[in-house]
């Protein structure tokens, strides 16, 4: 039978712990737990690695989180106005839409054609804004160019800066705010991964190869990124806005 003492001490160890455990679940509960970054689509990465490199403003996680906004990565959207994963309305599809695939045709539903098609589009808007008041820093440059393509670059212009439109201000708000700080840690999350891995294949690659001499290198593989032709940057304002406007 257990002394006195001995019963004391056990039943303070075992409501000690149900204490911690208590403590445990509460700070779990209240505390506000990461928010999950959000993932490319690994069919969409070469197309867009590609269309990123059209001019020095964009980048991945820009081109990522202005997909994002328009479609949600979805390549039969369809607002009645804009079509497909980058959302171009018809006119300045037929202005700016290019055969990015190499099958003949500029398709607007079809990724391929659509991502690059948007990154030199964005170059252009890129240039249309930079002698609007704000245009000349990069973050500003940004800003408006993204109101260009939502709004179109007449509206850009004509307001001198960010036009007074509450669903081009939240578009815009949208991404530079929130979803682009989310996908450069998710890019630089996924980099830092596939410098890890990569290193490793590197070092198994270089054991084996040691450990075999004989045997032949390998091929190198050819790039899977789709090529982009160079951007169409001329400051002329296109005759028709992305939103008709």
């Amino acid at each position: 039978m257990l002394s006195r003492t001995t019963w004391i001490v056990t039943a303070f160890v075992a409501g000690l712990a149900l204490v911690v455990a208590a403590v445990l679940v509460v700070r779990q509960l209240t505390e506000p737990s990461k928010p999950e970054l959000p993932v490319i689509p690994e069919s969409r990465r070469p197309v867009l690695e590609a269309a990123a490199r059209a001019c020095s403003p964009l980048s991945v996680p820009l081109l990522a989180a202005q997909i994002d906004a328009e479609s949600g990565w979805r390549v039969n959207a369809d607002s009645g106005q804009a079509q497909g994963i980058s959302q171009f309305a018809p006119q300045t599809w037929k202005e700016w839409g290019r055969d990015g695939d190499g099958d003949g045709r500029a398709d607007v539903w079809e990724p391929r054609d659509a991502i690059p098609s948007q990154a030199r589009y964005m170059c252009h808007l890129y240039t249309v804004v930079k002698e609007v008041p704000g245009g000349s820093t990069r973050r500003g440059s940004t800003r408006l160019a993204l109101a260009a393509y939502n709004a179109g670059p007449n509206a850009v212009l004509r307001a001198g800066g960010m036009p007074k439109m509450d669903e081009t201000r939240g578009y815009v708000d949208k991404i530079v705010n929130d979803l682009l700080p989310k996908y450069r840690q998710a890019e630089k999350k996924y980099q830092e991964n596939e410098a890890k891995h990569g290193s490793k294949k590197h070092g198994a690659a270089a054991s084996s190869s040691s450990s075999s001499p004989s045997s032949s290198p390998a091929p190198s593989s050819s790039s899977s990124a789709t090529a982009l032709p160079s951007a169409a940057p001329g400051a002329t304002v296109p005759t028709a806005s992305r939103r008709q406007r």
